[in-house]
């Protein structure tokens, strides 16, 4: 038997209480299913388009064309989608030094970003960074959970910000993702205040867990990985930026180079595997979201501190549990790995990981390295001892990997 029967038990008690939760997410995967198939339709997507460029990749139809299915997927004016990008922290480091120039400000209005983009903005000290070309960075933090607006109308009338970033998932924060709702809010406060500053999306996580992204609600310009949602767990690496056609064009002259920008970039094979994930995501995302449910009702169930709740509004993939020791942080995380169709029999321990400032574990038995919509487990090793898991290519997988993660954190 894979685990002990009192865990299948109760695993099995707590799944049948999140039928209604089932179907709310049932009801978005269909409705994106829908906008995927009505975007490769209008876009006349064929084999053809599967073809392989090499070289300089001049006139890759096939990368056009799903640059062509990502802006209408986002209701954008246009799309970069590239498998030139290493990562989504790659992606938000081209876009930054696309749209900004020396002595302008950018603010993050979510509080501090991800880790990976410290150095990046220079917050830890780097040569490379945008602070060393005399970018300036402010940031405004969350307070319980929401935009500071009064804070950020203060800040924007002034007038001299050039760019308005806005973390839409959790990071490795305590703090809650940002919903929607929130989001067109704050949109909404910007724009009364200030027309020009740029308003810029990390969208990670959130791809396809709701039924509108925040291009529809008045986002410029959103940035995301293909090794999480929109990747469907096929795309093997690559990231997109979606916005105005301005935005996307100063970010392709980062990526390749000033007078050739998005007109370049060998697709190397990659058309069918970006096209096959963006088919798959919206059911791999709703297999992700039903395993984050199930374990934040089971987890609770077991006594431990979760977010979101499982009946809570999700804006991403990712669910947290709070640990409160690092020895069942580290038993938890190693018994996602346990659980793994590959190198499970591999035992993750915390190490120094390039980008971060604590020791990181990270549990991630995936086909692709590093892909966080395959089911992974990470957690910086720091008090409370918060375990961030995200992802699940199948409900099944994903609930078998809750089972050993339960089973290891009580051996």
């Amino acid at each position: 038997m894979f685990v002990k029967q009192e865990i299948i038990d109760l695993v099995n008690k707590n799944e049948k209480e999140l039928q209604d939760k089932f179907n709310e997410i049932k009801s978005i995967c269909e409705y994106n299913t829908e906008k995927v198939l009505k975007a490769f339709q209008n876009n006349n997507l064929s084999e053809v388009h599967f073809n392989q460029s090499t070289g300089y990749g001049y006139n890759d139809i096939g990368r056009e064309t799903i640059e062509k299915i990502y802006s209408e997927i986002f209701t954008t004016e246009d799309a970069l989608v590239r498998g030139q990008f290493i990562s989504a922290s790659h992606a938000l480091n081209v876009t930054l030094f696309g749209l900004l120039r020396p002595n302008d400000t950018m603010i993050s209005i979510s509080g501090k970003p991800y880790d990976t983009l410290d150095e990046v903005i220079g917050l830890v000290e780097n040569p490379s960074s945008l602070k060393s070309f005399g970018i300036k960075y402010e940031q405004i933090d969350l307070i319980n959970n929401d935009f500071d607006y009064e804070k950020i109308k203060e800040r924007l009338a002034k007038n001299n910000v050039k760019l308005v970033e806005i973390q839409r998932s959790r990071g490795y924060s305590l703090r809650k993702s940002i919903t929607l709702d929130k989001i067109e809010k704050v949109i909404k406060t910007i724009r009364s205040v200030n027309n020009d500053a740029i308003i810029m999306i990390d969208n990670c996580y959130g791809e396809f867990t709701t039924k509108e992204e925040p291009s529809n609600l008045g986002a410029d310009i959103l940035v995301g990985s293909l090794i999480k949602n929109l990747g469907g767990g096929i795309a093997p690496n690559g990231a997109y930026v979606v916005g105005r056609k301005d935005l996307i064009s100063l970010v392709a002259e980062r990526l390749t180079l000033p007078g050739e920008g998005a007109e370049v970039g060998p697709t190397l094979g990659m058309n069918k595997m970006i096209l096959q994930g963006l088919f798959f995501a919206p059911s791999v995302v709703a297999n992700s979201l039903k395993t984050a449910i199930l374990t934040a009702k089971v987890m609770e169930d077991l006594g431990y501190k979760v977010d979101p709740t499982w009946n809570e509004q999700r804006t991403d993939i990712v669910q947290t549990i709070q640990l409160d020791n690092r020895e069942k942080l580290i038993k938890y995380v190693q018994g996602i790995q346990m659980g793994s169709p590959i190198d499970s029999n591999t035992m993750p321990i915390p190490d120094d990981m390039p980008g971060y400032t604590d020791q990181v574990i990270m549990a991630a038995g995936t086909f692709t390295q590093g892909s966080s919509i395959e089911l992974s487990c990470d957690a910086p090793i720091r008090p409370p001892y918060v375990a961030f898991q995200q992802g699940g290519l199948t409900y099944e997988f994903g609930k078998l990997g809750l089972m050993k993660a339960i089973e290891n954190l009580y051996k």
